[in-house]
């Protein structure tokens, strides 16, 4: 058996593979996702530790490397839905446990709720949106985060495009609500039009970076930008808002 991972942030070892045959209501492709979900060891470590989904060990991978979660940190988390990574943000912020941590989990679909996290039903670019969040932070944020994928079309430079639209959007609305020296973290695809969005977030944050966390599947185009040190909503070379 291979050695116990000791970050805590994957899974601890290699099961037996199981085979899923196709059935009379199962296409191929329904076939082969779900003997992929059987065969991750990422979803079976996420069912042992409690974490709603597989993608809560990607955003332990993003904090490992770059530091982003604390104690008593304001933390959002826009397309909160099933809710791994707002699970993830009140175990290391130690939110609802009397200190100053606060994590709040924006959705438009409903979600069961999570012990220590703030969780709104709510659009996020719905014009009340900031305001509802900040009362429920109390106070501006520290970090927001996106892990926010558009379904998907098969059409790779459409879904490339549609992914890039949330995450501009996404930032759009972090603006709003971050405090100085925070940090935004959003999930794009690989397919040459970041550039608006980097260049933004080059402008307005100390630095940039990118990664690609092991929890996130080899065949996959996606990866993670991740900014830190917020300058504020006016930053070199962008005029100050009246």
């Amino acid at each position: 058996m291979p050695p116990r991972k000791p970050s805590g942030s994957g899974p601890s070892g290699r099961g037996l593979t199981v085979r899923v045959k196709t059935a009379k209501r199962r296409s191929t492709s329904s076939a082969r996702w779900l003997q992929r979900q059987l065969n991750d060891p990422y979803v079976a470590e996420a069912q042992r530790r409690g974490f709603r989904s597989r993608a809560a060990f990607k955003l332990l991978q993003l904090d490992e490397k770059f530091g982003l979660l604390r104690r008593g940190l304001r933390v959002v988390d826009l397309g909160a839905a099933p809710g791994g990574w707002t699970q993830v943000a009140v175990e290391k912020t130690r939110a609802g446990e009397g200190g100053p941590g606060r994590v709040v989990g924006i959705d438009y679909l409903p979600m069961d709720p999570i012990p220590g996290a703030v969780l709104l039903q709510l659009d996020f670019l719905d014009p009340s949106a900031p305001e509802r969040l900040q009362d429920a932070l109390a106070g501006p944020a520290d970090l927001v985060m996106s892990d926010m994928a558009a379904p998907t079309t098969g059409h790779a430079a459409t879904d490339h495009l549609r992914i890039m639209a949330l995450a501009e959007t996404a930032y759009d609305f972090a603006r709003q609500v971050l405090a100085p020296g925070g940090a935004f973290v959003a999930k794009l695809f690989q397919g040459g039009a970041e550039k608006d969005l980097l260049d933004a977030l080059k402008r307005d944050f100390e630095k940039v970076r990118h990664a690609k966390p092991p929890a996130s599947r080899a065949d996959s185009s996606e990866t993670y930008v991740v900014a830190t040190g917020f300058r504020g909503r006016t930053g070199p070379g962008e005029a100050q808002e009246e």
